[in-house]
């Protein structure tokens, strides 16, 4: 730096340089990343807005219109969601436990839960049914019918029950309580209750809550015809024996 203003301040030297190169090298270069000496910097001073022009302006900038997307996010969400579409939810199944004589599926055509709900009814004997029941799976049920001379089979998992047929018969196979015990066991609701089904399997049980009855109401509000009730044939005999034996004695 001292040779160069060594050299510039030779007046032989300036006197030999071009016309015009003085005036060259005074005018800043924006291209070039040399420090001008402090004579020119006091002599063009840089304007504080330029000292501002860095790329944190740009990424200040970018950082704001950012922050107006973000504010006007909320807006957007605020608007009113458009038509969803409608939700089919599945039919219900009615299985219906009866004979073939009376077809319940013109008695719920048409019929649907709450107005949006279709019914599906599935009718069938107890003899036609089998199934599996679970503690959290619910019941699954079995179903092999007749219908029009042929054979149908179907699994399915009903939602409720209608209960139109005895489950428990004198009958040989025709004590189907084990059904019955099934249906209560997945937890099914039924008409009428399976619990009063189950209890009607047993007639003599019946008699015993009708008993109940009597003696709360009365003979008078409720009377009973009188029945007698044995465990087992034995007690029968011994019974009709000592009957006998009075009715000599008179």
């Amino acid at each position: 730096m001292n040779f160069l203003r060594r050299r510039l301040s030779d007046s032989s030297f300036v006197a030999n340089l071009p016309n015009g190169y003085m005036t060259d090298l005074q005018r800043p270069d924006s291209s070039t990343s040399s420090p001008a000496s402090p004579a020119m910097e006091r002599r063009h001073p840089q304007p504080l807005a330029a000292s501002f022009s860095s790329p944190g302006s740009s990424l200040f900038s970018s950082f704001s219109s950012a922050m107006k997307q973000t504010s006007q996010a909320p807006a957007g969400l605020m608007e009113p969601p458009g038509p969803s579409a409608p939700i089919i939810q599945r039919p219900r199944i009615l299985l219906v436990i009866d004979d073939a004589h009376t077809d319940w599926t013109k008695y719920f055509h048409g019929k649907k839960v709450n107005g949006e709900i279709e019914i599906r009814v599935e009718q069938a004997e107890f003899s036609e049914l089998n199934l599996a029941a679970y503690v959290t799976g619910g019941c699954m049920v079995d179903m092999q019918v007749m219908r029009n001379g042929t054979k149908v089979v179907r699994s399915f998992k009903p939602d409720f029950i209608l209960v139109r047929q005895h489950a428990y018969s004198m009958a040989l196979g025709e004590d189907y309580r084990s059904l019955v015990i099934g249906l209560q066991y997945g937890g099914l609701p039924a008409v009428n209750s399976l619990y009063s089904v189950y209890n009607f399997c047993s007639k003599p049980w019946v008699f015993s809550q009708l008993i109940k009855i009597f003696h709360s109401l009365g003979p008078e509000k409720f009377p009973l015809v009188e029945q007698t009730f044995f465990p087992n044939h034995k007690p029968m005999v011994s019974a009709l024996s000592y009957s006998d034996y009075l009715h000599d004695t008179e």
